[in-house]
This record gives C-alpha cells, sequence and structure tokens, in this order.
C-alpha cells in the first residue's frame, strides 16, 4: 500500500466554519529519500514544523477537522506551488521568471533545508518530481479544498488557520530595539486572504492568551494563504507560525520541559479560533 499522504482527524460534529491544518509538520521519511540525502537525520529535520500537529491535535474537539501532512517539507512543500520546480535540482524544469523561493532552493521540491544546507549531491529527474506533487501534494490540496467547500456550503463561509512555527532566530531583528519580539506571526498578506474583522478576531484570541502577536512581518503568508483566501467569497485564510522556542528545544528538535503546559494554553486559544467560524455572518460582524 503506498503511504498515506496526509491525516484528518474529524470531530463528532462540525459546529464550526474553521479548518485547521498543518502542511510542514509531517515527519515521515522514505527510506528511499533518506538514502539518497547528504545530511544526517537531525540536520534533514531542521525544516520541520516540528509537533505542530501536537499542539493543535485538540481542534476536533471544539468542533473542527484538523488535516496534517505526513510527508516532511524536505521531501515536498505542500505550501509552493504544484508547478514551482527548481532547475538547479530537477531536470529538464523550465526556468520561471524570477521566484525568489525557487532561487534560494525552496520550490515545491526543496533542494536546500534551513540554513540553505543542501538535502541532494546531484539532480532527480522531472517524472520523479510529478510523482512526489501526484502522490502526496495533490491529495492534500483537493482534501482541504474539499473541507473549505465543504464548510461554505453548511455555514455560508470557511475560514483556514493554516498553522506553522518559526525558528527563534527569525524574530532576532523584529520591531524597534527593547520592544519585545512577537511569540506569534500572523499573515494573511497584507489584508489580502482574510478578512480584518477575522483577523482581528485571530489576534484576539492568542493576546488573551497572553501572547505576543505581529502581522505579517517577517512571514506574510505563502502558497497556502495566497491560493485559499478569498474573503470576498467569505473563505479566508491565515497563517500562524509560532515562535519555536516556546515548546521545543530548537538543537535537539525535541519537546521543550513546558511543552504540555503550552499546549494547553494553545487549546484555549483552538477554542476561542473555533469560535469565531460559529458568527453566522463575518459580514455583519464587521458593520
Amino acid at each position: 500500500m503506498p503511504p498515506s499522504p496526509y491525516h484528518l482527524a474529524l470531530p463528532e460534529t462540525r459546529s464550526t466554519s474553521v479548518v485547521f491544518a498543518s502542511p510542514h509538520s509531517g515527519r515521515d521519511y522514505p527510506a528511499a529519500f533518506l538514502r539518497r540525502a547528504v545530511l544526517d537525520a537531525q540536520e534533514i529535520r531542521s525544516s520541520e514544523d516540528a509537533f505542530v500537529d501536537l499542539l493543535f491535535a485538540s481542534a476536533p474537539l471544539h468542533g473542527a477537522p484538523f488535516l496534517t501532512a505526513t510527508a516532511p517539507r524536505a521531501f515536498l512543500d505542500l505550501n509552493r506551488g504544484p508547478d514551482e520546480f527548481d532547475p538547479a535540482l530537477i531536470e529538464g524544469a523550465r526556468r520561471h521568471a524570477h521566484n525568489p523561493r525557487i532561487a534560494s532552493g525552496l520550490g515545491v521540491v526543496p533542494r536546500v533545508v534551513a540554513n540553505g544546507r543542501q538535502i541532494y549531491r546531484g539532480k532527480m529527474t522531472l517524472v520523479e518530481a510529478h510523482h512526489r506533487v501526484a502522490q502526496y501534494w495533490r491529495p492534500y490540496h483537493d482534501r482541504l479544498q474539499m473541507l473549505l467547500d465543504q464548510n461554505l456550503t453548511d455555514f455560508g463561509q470557511a475560514i483556514l488557520i493554516d498553522c506553522h512555527s518559526m525558528p527563534h532566530e527569525a524574530l532576532e531583528n523584529m520591531g524597534p530595539p527593547g520592544a519585545g519580539r512577537p511569540d506569534v506571526v500572523l499573515g494573511d498578506r497584507f489584508g489580502a486572504t482574510a478578512s480584518g474583522v477575522v483577523v482581528d478576531q485571530v489576534e484576539a484570541a492568542f493576546v488573551a492568551a497572553g501572547l505576543k502577536v505581529a502581522r505579517n512581518m517577517p512571514f506574510a503568508g505563502a502558497y497556502i494563504t495566497q491560493h485559499y483566501g478569498r474573503p470576498s467569497r467569505q473563505q479566508h485564510a491565515i497563517q500562524v507560525e509560532i515562535d519555536r522556542a516556546l515548546y521545543m528545544n530548537e538543537k535537539t528538535l525535541t519537546p521543550g520541559a513546558n511543552f504540555e503546559a503550552f499546549r494547553d494554553l494553545l487549546d484555549g486559544v483552538i477554542a476561542s479560533l473555533a469560535g469565531i467560524g460559529r458568527i453566522t455572518d463575518l459580514r455583519v460582524a464587521a458593520e
């Protein structure tokens, strides 16, 4: 049997228009992939949004589905377009107009992991790259769109909470000196992928839990947020980035001593986020 491209946890009753998803927490590393990689097991995991699937696992208890990737980001990046092939890695891939993600080695089939470390010695075929997209990317995105479509039908709206984590070092130069770093960064492509009312309520849920929140800097959202965020159609998408230092040891890639406490804290946030999806018409709420 081929490996499952995703895991979907459904609530007993869907009571909210919110869908939670984690595209970068997959950690099922194919053995053939590991044999080809020049990185050791620890290095190759550096791109993972490690344990984000565990942090948001209570979403179904609050009436929302939770979709998680199984394949790791170093193998295939679900937060890229299906045609974002890197010609420096993939034989026969056509060259794109300037795409900074591809140029830096972070296409749909990544060439590098965190800090620009090469994954492979040589190149792969275009056939293999298309196979990865067909086996993992398309099933995940088909299922995600189905979940959003069902919410649009059942609730008249859909809200995607796209769950991620960020390296603590990514926040080093955030804001003026002494201002303090954010714990959470919300990305809505500067207002393009979700209504302001929705984003305000998402921010309020994290702030009420005592977390510092920033918007769109340094992460405004990538393919998933851009593709699924259609606020004019009542389909909203917000990327949530959480500082990894809050819950894990980034050097050893293990849960931190406060992991359980932070997960409990997030459970309250998740309950509040699910509550946003019980507002019957967010356009009315905005007036």
